[in-house]
């Protein structure tokens, strides 16, 4: 293979968007979506999977809780890999791991199977998202990084809302394995372009890290796995009601102080926390734990409403998610700009201002909501995600040294995938929670002795028998019918407290936005 030089003649050290930096742009954001897509891309070819593999609800769960754990795991250290291996071998070498077990999985025969390659092909994808933030970093001086942090943030913003979309339309017009198989071409790509455009900086040629913390590894792996266990089935487990979430939850806490006393006290810690005495990595991974909640979860509540409520299909679901995420990329296009030009903190501004009337709206939804209703709560959102998105990544990654930025985006992504998976676990407890509290104040005022409800009752009778039903099953699908319309109304007043609630963090949040700083237009040398 011909040299990085040999290709890409042009130095990474000027100001100019070269065809180097072109290529690196386009792989790493290349690999980036395909890491993000798969991570949400299964949700919706499960049930095809539960009929070809013949498992349960239950046993089909760990197609995405097996990625998600081992993805999870893996984020936080890929600074220690990439010091020890190189940065470029081992990106290219976790493009590799992942493309190879994607084909493995479209080719799974059992459960078993898919479930163990689905890990592997999270342990490769984790690499991807950390090291791609650092490479764009690390690639382009600061007053581009703003630009190249827009270029970024598309893959992860849109990732989320692509991957449903995506995934539906291949599994009707194809089969399920083809969710993997589509990989194959487009992570050989990216890997081919990896190899060939990137370098390891400067400050990483010939450093190599002398020993291994197993026991920071085996910390990790504890206190980071049973957390994402904990966030993942609690829900369905009933939280602390189940000895096994109060388990998992015992071993996170006590894994995560351990976690912490060793890594502060390691000599070559595998994760170095030391970088958080940075305030803007810290006020980062803090507002990047709500961003996650904020893209996480509002993604998980829309299609559950639009599917569950108002009937509609999984690609009518997809499409409505469409105008965000096109005012995100649209929105991302400036936001970088803004960010170096008039500083992060007012781009970021208007962004959650954005964002929180975006949920504002998203409380007036019903169930005779339409497409209409839906289109600029949406709009508002997506807008409110790209400007939020870039001057935070800006503000927080700008300011590290270049020896602390692999450490710093591997926690900042650690702290955004752990926020999603919290949003996700709150929202849905919530929203099982105030639906029975709604159902049962609802019911108060629907009953057999109530007139209003006697003449609904009875005008739902007399249509079944004009249809042909006979007057005791007339009567039967009538009290069906208001049985249902009573489910669902509390449903929807449960979503509308789930957004209340998402609006109720941003705000609460929204005073931390003065803590971020503009980053200085030179690195710090240490």
């Amino acid at each position: 293979m011909a040299s990085a030089e040999a290709v890409f003649p042009r130095a990474l050290d000027d100001e100019r968007f070269d065809l180097r930096r072109l290529a690196i742009i386009f792989a790493v954001l290349l690999a980036t979506l395909l890491e993000i897509i798969d991570s949400s891309i299964v949700n919706v070819a499960l049930p095809d999977m539960m009929g070809n593999l013949g498992a349960t609800l239950d046993e089909i769960g760990w197609v995405v809780t097996g990625y998600i754990l081992s993805n999870v795991i893996v984020v936080p250290m890929t600074s220690w890999f990439a010091t020890r291996f190189g940065r470029k071998r081992y990106f290219v070498s976790s493009i590799l791991f992942f493309t190879a077990a994607s084909v493995a999985c479209g080719f799974a025969t059992s459960l078993p199977e898919l479930v163990i390659f689905r890990i592997l092909q999270g342990m490769g994808g984790g690499a991807l998202l950390a090291t791609s933030q650092t490479i764009m970093v690390e690639t382009f001086p600061p007053s581009q990084l703003g630009t190249a942090q827009a270029i970024f943030g598309v893959g992860v913003m849109i990732g989320p809302s692509l991957g449903p979309t995506l995934g539906g339309w291949i599994t009707d017009h194809y089969t399920w394995r083809w969710i993997f198989f589509i990989n194959l071409p487009l992570g050989l790509v990216a890997a081919f372009m990896c190899a060939t455009a990137l370098r390891d900086p400067e400050h990483m040629r010939g450093r190599r890290i002398p020993s291994v913390d197993w026991a920071g590894i085996a910390l990790l792996v504890v206190a980071v796995g049973s957390l994402q266990w904990v966030l993942e089935r609690g829900h369905r487990e009933d939280w602390f009601e189940s000895r096994e979430i109060t388990t998992f939850t015992i071993l996170a806490v006590v894994g995560a102080a351990a976690f912490v006393w060793r890594e502060l006290t390691a000599v070559h810690p595998v994760v170095d926390l030391r970088v958080l005495k940075h305030r803007s990595l810290l006020v980062g991974c803090t507002y990047g734990t709500l961003l996650g909640l904020g893209l996480y979860g509002s993604i998980f509540l829309l299609p559950v409403y639009t599917q569950s409520l108002l009937r509609w299909t999984a690609w009518q679901s997809g499409l409505v998610a469409l105008p965000s995420s096109l005012a995100t990329a649209f929105t991302m296009l400036f936001a970088g700009r803004l960010a170096r030009s008039r500083g992060p903190r007012p781009v970021f501004l208007f962004g959650i201002t954005c964002f929180m009337l975006g949920v504002f709206g998203m409380t007036f939804w019903s169930l005779e909501s339409g497409w209409d209703d839906l289109f600029w709560p949406q709009v508002f959102r997506g807008i409110g995600l790209g400007a939020m998105f870039v001057p935070l990544s800006v503000a927080t990654l700008g300011g590290l040294p270049l020896a602390a930025v692999p450490q710093g985006a591997g926690l900042y992504s650690l702290f955004r995938q752990l926020g999603g998976s919290a949003g996700v676990a709150l929202l849905a407890t919530v929203l099982e929670s105030r639906t029975a509290v709604h159902r049962a104040q609802l019911a108060d005022h629907v009953s057999l002795l109530d007139g209003e409800t006697w003449s609904r009752i009875e005008a739902l009778t007399g249509g079944f028998v004009h249809h042909g039903l006979d007057a005791a099953s007339a009567h039967s699908a009538a009290l069906q019918v208001m049985t249902g319309t009573l489910n669902a109304q509390a449903s929807m007043l449960a979503f509308s407290d789930c957004y209340r609630l998402v609006l109720l963090l941003f705000m609460i949040c929204a005073p931390l936005a003065f803590l971020l700083r503009k980053p200085p237009m030179v690195r710090p040398a240490s």
